[in-house]
């Protein structure tokens, strides 16, 4: 003797079916970015972090030989530097 099938597991059948359509349409529409777009991607936001610290390094390097200060002026240069880098990357991050 048999059971008669459930109609509800039919409509989850269904459902299942029609959610994965529509997550594949949206990927479709939507696809990922390539490897090499989320490696220039890695890149910028490397850049975008090094860059203003070295720039805050050779500044408080010169300043520390004109001044003859040791490093009294790189050190918090070096720090300024790279919380100005993250913060344009964490700003770069969240516009694109």
């Amino acid at each position: 003797m048999t059971l008669p099938p459930d109609p509800k597991a039919g409509d989850g059948l269904a459902k299942a079916a029609r959610r994965a359509a529509e997550r594949e349409k949206q990927g479709n529409a939507n696809p990922e970015p390539s490897l090499g777009a989320r490696l220039g991607q890695i890149g910028i936001l490397g850049w975008t972090i090094v860059v203003p610290t070295l720039v805050a390094l050779a500044l408080g390097r010169w300043l520390d030989r004109i001044f003859a200060t040791g490093i009294f002026f790189t050190a918090p240069l070096i720090m300024i530097g790279a919380i100005f880098g993250f913060w344009s990357a964490w700003k770069w991050m969240h516009r694109s």
